[in-house]
């Protein structure tokens, strides 16, 4: 009647996930798409190297969800000028990774594309219009 119990713990953090995502400038959402496309990946990596095929193709679709339909389509490719349509075949690219990765069980492809992320992450947060100079 009630489903399968689940981790009051993870049931909490889902809360607190779903509360920052209400509150969150679009700013801070990019982020946290940045965050759970590196989380799925790294989760993927495990997957892959304990064999967990199902496992791991439901989280490298999840890291290219959130590339292909949040960080890409988050773009302005009129204002963003040419650093958006670089992003943007960026995006591209590190999805083809992806299903190459998830097609060849290739824990090097994922390592790049985490790479990749990683940096633009970075860039990202460095320019927090909330942050005070």
């Amino acid at each position: 009647m009630f489903g399968k119990p689940g981790s009051p713990a993870k049931a909490y953090a889902d809360l607190g996930r779903e509360s920052d995502i209400s509150t969150a400038s679009p700013h801070r959402l990019i982020v946290l798409l940045f965050e759970g496309a590196e989380t799925a990946i790294n989760v993927a990596k495990v997957h892959a190297e304990q064999g967990n095929i199902a496992e791991r193709g439901t989280s490298l679709s999840k890291a290219i969800d959130i590339i292909s339909n949040g960080l890409k389509v988050s773009l302005d490719m009129e204002q963003g000028g040419e650093l958006a349509v670089r992003l943007s075949a960026l995006y591209d690219y590190m999805v083809s990774r992806l299903l190459w990765a998830n097609m060849k069980n290739d824990i090097p492809a994922m390592k790049e594309v985490l790479s990749l992320l990683g940096e633009i992450h970075d860039a990202w947060k460095q320019i927090d219009p909330g942050k005070q100079k």
